[in-house]
């Protein structure tokens, strides 16, 4: 009997995300930390932009902006001054809220309510953008696509596994992500249409481990296992922004993107490890192409209004179908695939950019606000429900000595997911702050 139940531990911590018992998969949400959504997938995709675009929801395929680097729309590249020299270096710190139902979460006799918190602090982008010619730019830069972050802890509550083996304490660790490298061009054609396309390289590695540790059985100490995925491939999108002045001050832009169907190249390597008193043992270690992951295309569209220097206010639509993407199974957890869209509004108003008098009040007004709201329904599908995300995005640019220069700050307040269909619902505060430096090049003294 002994042999039997030690085996039968043995293959759920081969599967991972499994537990011995009914009772265990239940408790591994007493632990949360970080984001529990990333333990699927490909974790949480970061939402593409600078603090510039997550300052205004998020908004960019329409919109041009000759002080900011725009990189949700290839296009938008080109809105520039002539001979301009730009880098773009961000940081952002996620403080995020975590509960869920007891009685549904946990376990259907339990009780009251779980809750948890967490506080990341990372490095978000860097963009830099030189001049091609008077009509055209190219950039290059480096961010997050995705992120994997989470540790689970939870104690064996199965009488028949205790009373066999002492107490048992799972704990599963998630740690990694996928960057993407982008190479990117524009050109603008006709005064009015832009076009541009990215090169994009996505890399990284992604580790998801597993462990039973035994704590009173001397015999039997621990069974490790899990994966690790290493990812690379190339993949591109195209952008096209279309210009059409209104009157004299006021014109509109209008913009769509594509970001195509890329498949995933790489290797994921499987293991499991059986401590004892005798030393490790390796139950498995495999080494496999990875052949299903992939990344599905993306069309977007965008519409801006602009007020010569004044105000913008814009619009962005996203669609994206993960519905045949197969991460594999998860044992104990309802999780599919599904459509991806998102809907993003924001605005940014500048009351005086060029007043030069002296005085806080008149710096105030040289401060450009910004401000935005979107709704976004993820990849992601628990229980037979999206994961959605709602939230308002509010924000402001300081201006630094002379040119375009300017320190960036933004919020986003939102809330992911639900307490209802087993959910867990994530309150979360993201704070960013960018630094958008600017300079011209290529200038001839007039005087030696």
């Amino acid at each position: 009997m002994r042999k039997l139940t030690i085996s039968l531990v043995v293959i759920a911590a081969l599967l991972g995300f499994g537990a011995p018992s009914a009772q265990a998969q239940d408790d591994v949400l007493a632990g949360i930390s970080y984001s529990p959504y990333s333990l699927f997938g490909f974790g949480d995709l970061v939402r593409p932009g600078t603090t510039y675009n997550a300052t205004m929801g998020g908004i960019g395929i329409g919109d041009r902006n000759v002080r900011y680097i725009n990189i949700v729309n290839p296009a938008g590249v080109t809105a520039r001054e002539l001979k301009s020299f730009m880098v773009d270096f961000g940081l952002d710190n996620r403080n995020t809220l975590y509960q869920g139902n007891a009685a549904t979460s946990i376990s259907p006799t339990a009780t009251g309510v779980l809750r948890s918190a967490s506080n990341t602090f990372n490095m978000h982008h860097l963009v830099i953008s030189l001049p091609i010619s008077t009509k055209g730019a190219f950039k290059v830069g480096v961010m997050p696509y995705s992120v994997v972050n989470y540790d689970f802890e939870a104690q064996e509550t199965s009488d028949e596994l205790v009373s066999e083996l002492g107490e048992i304490t799972y704990t599963r660790t998630g740690r990694g992500g996928v960057y993407k490298a982008f190479l990117g061009a524009g050109v603008t054609l006709f005064n009015r249409l832009s076009l541009g396309a990215d090169f994009n390289y996505y890399f990284g590695k992604i580790e998801r481990h597993s462990n039973a540790t035994f704590d009173t059985d001397v015999s039997f100490r621990a069974i490790s296992s899990g994966w690790d995925d290493n990812v690379s491939c190339f993949g591109g999108k195209v952008g096209l922004q279309y210009s059409q002045p209104l009157t004299r001050a006021l014109g509109a832009v209008i913009g769509v993107t594509y970001d195509f169907n890329t498949k995933l190249r790489g290797s994921q390597t499987r293991f499991a490890y059986a401590e004892s008193t005798n030393g490790i043992d390796t139950v498995i270690f495999r080494n496999y192409s990875l052949e299903n992951y992939r990344i599905p295309g993306e069309i977007g569209a965008g519409i801006s209004l602009r007020y010569a220097d004044q105000w913008m206010v814009g619009f962005d639509y996203t669609y994206s179908n993960w519905s045949n993407i197969d991460f594999g199974g998860y044992p104990g957890v309802d999780f599919t695939t599904g459509a991806a869209q998102s809907f993003r509004g924001g605005f940014e108003l500048t009351p005086n950019r060029y007043d030069v008098r002296s005085g806080f009040g008149h710096f105030l007004r040289r401060i450009t606000y910004r401000g935005g709201v979107y709704h976004e329904r993820s990849y992601m599908h628990l229980n037979g429900s999206p994961v959605a995300s709602t939230g308002l995005t509010l924000g402001f640019g300081i201006p630094v000595f002379r040119y375009y220069n300017s320190i960036n700050f933004g919020i986003d307040m939102g809330q992911r997911g639900t307490l209802k269909n087993d959910l867990i619902r994530e309150r979360y505060f993201l704070f960013t702050i960018s630094f958008n430096l600017h300079d011209i090049w290529f200038i001839k003294p007039l005087y030696n």
